[in-house]
């Protein structure tokens, strides 16, 4: 593939690199690991490989491994080299730096020290999902890997499952059975998710449906391959005048009419205007009690 060695401005650059298949790369991408004065990744030797790939001579470059585990050592010899007026190129070992990824210590760093920060995109398992899942994608949230123990599991799926917009998890293989049937329990089993499996490699899969009928087709499978979980948005639920009114006196009496008109508005989903309206009356009406 073509590239383009260039004068690349002193600072960090970050390079999105591929998911899966090896040729979801940009241009832009590779004249960066091509021009880049020093290069850091998080998996130096998965770096090492995409490069051959195509055919992007390291020659006699720095390669620096950066990574959850050595931030803190490594990351003072990257802000000295720009400091030194050096461009530094840095990719994740999949997708797109500071998505589920590190960089963002770095980023921070470098942009407080004035520095220059920029980025040549590209993948993202998050996107990639959402664009072949049949979910909405007009709103999302990325809430990245659930805990892995219980109790901070199921608070962290309690704080989403209110959120209007299409939720996005990353999973492992060995914990979407148990992340299923969690959700099953805290969301309804009529909540509709889907399951994006291997984005762009050969066993690439999507499962959809709601979250109880995966749980029933899905108990007796293995899975294998890095798992994007979308989960759609709650459907909205008509509250009846008695719901309002018994939502409504509960506020009212720690609130103001305006902020107990407002918490039942979000809470129920309806109109401020309206909510706004039978706040007054229910106010009055506790008032004449």
């Amino acid at each position: 593939m073509d590239f383009e060695i260039k004068h690349l401005p002193a600072g960090l650059h970050f390079v999105a690199t591929p998911i899966g298949n090896a040729r979801d790369i940009t241009l832009r991408a590779l004249d960066t690991l091509a021009s880049a004065d020093v290069l850091a990744a998080e998996d130096t030797r998965t770096l090492r490989r995409l490069m051959d790939m195509h055919g992007v001579p390291l020659g006699t470059r720095k390669m620096i491994a950066y990574h959850d585990q050595n931030g803190a050592k490594a990351r003072p010899k990257l802000l000295a080299l720009m400091a030194e007026g050096k461009s530094v190129a840095y990719a994740s070992e999949a997708g797109t730096p500071l998505v589920a990824d590190p960089g963002f210590v770095l980023s921070r760093e470098a942009l407080a020290l004035g520095y220059f920060v920029t980025s040549a995109p590209g993948p993202s398992a998050m996107i990639a999902a959402l664009t072949i899942a049949g979910l909405p994608s007009d709103r999302f949230l990325f809430a990245g890997f659930p805990p892995s123990t219980g109790g901070a599991r199921k608070t962290f799926f309690k704080e989403f499952g209110p959120v209007q917009a299409t939720l996005g998890f990353y999973e492992s293989p060995n914990r979407i059975y148990k992340t299923l049937t969690e959700l099953c329990e805290l969301y309804g089993a009529q909540r509709k998710v889907a399951i994006c499996r291997e984005i762009t490699k050969r066993f690439e899969e999507v499962i959809s449906g709601t979250l109880g009928e995966l749980c029933e087709s899905l108990k007796d499978r293995n899975f294998k391959g890095e798992i994007v979980l979308l989960v759609a948005r709650a459907e909205a639920v008509e509250a009846s005048e008695e719901d309002l009114e018994a939502a409504l006196d509960a506020a009212l009496a720690e609130m103001s009419v305006k902020d107990a008109a407002a918490t039942v508005a979000q809470a129920l989903g309806m109109p401020k205007r309206q909510v706004y309206q039978t706040a007054l009356e229910r106010s009055k009406a506790l008032k004449d009690e």
